[in-house]
């Protein structure tokens, strides 16, 4: 039994590392497009989040151009050559997104820092998106880019 499971496993280890990267990057620009779409067509449960927080904009207008701001981030993961600029607008997005902890902490938690609301676990959720760029950024470097450009020539 234990044979059949480990070469199930580094079988599909194997498969990940060929394919991990990749499907990280998929999934983030499902997500970054999903959920930016639904700011821009006013169906974002985060809306009103996102109104609290940035109070100083008119929400009719900052909501859908961030939204819009998500979709191009989205996008840009599927590019490969606009992943490093598409990362640090990603990383950019998810600092603005821990702005709530500090201006509406009661929103977020019940306990601080043990007990987080919904709002606070969808805010935390975001460590695994930051994650996930570290990971593609690893992937996509310097020597990525320098062995695709010589394979062009």
């Amino acid at each position: 039994m234990k044979t059949t499971f480990n070469s199930f496993y580094f079988l599909l280890s194997k498969k990940m590392e060929k394919h991990g990267v990749n499907l990280m990057r998929i999934a983030l620009a499902i997500v970054y497009i999903w959920f930016g779409a639904l700011k821009i067509f006013g169906l974002s449960p985060a809306g009103d989040l996102v109104e609290k927080t940035v109070f100083w904009f008119r929400p009719e207008i900052f909501i859908p151009v961030l939204g819009i701001c998500e979709v191009l981030i989205g996008l840009g993961l599927l590019i490969k050559r606009l992943i490093p600029i598409t990362i640090f607008f990603l990383l950019m997005h998810m600092s603005a997104t821990l702005f709530p902890f500090f201006i509406l902490k009661s929103s977020c938690f019940d306990g601080f820092p043990y007990e987080p609301t919904l709002v606070g676990q969808y805010i935390i959720k975001n460590i695994v998106l930051v994650s996930g760029a570290l990971v593609i950024s690893g992937k996509y470097n310097e020597a990525y880019y320098l062995e695709r450009s010589l394979k062009k020539k």
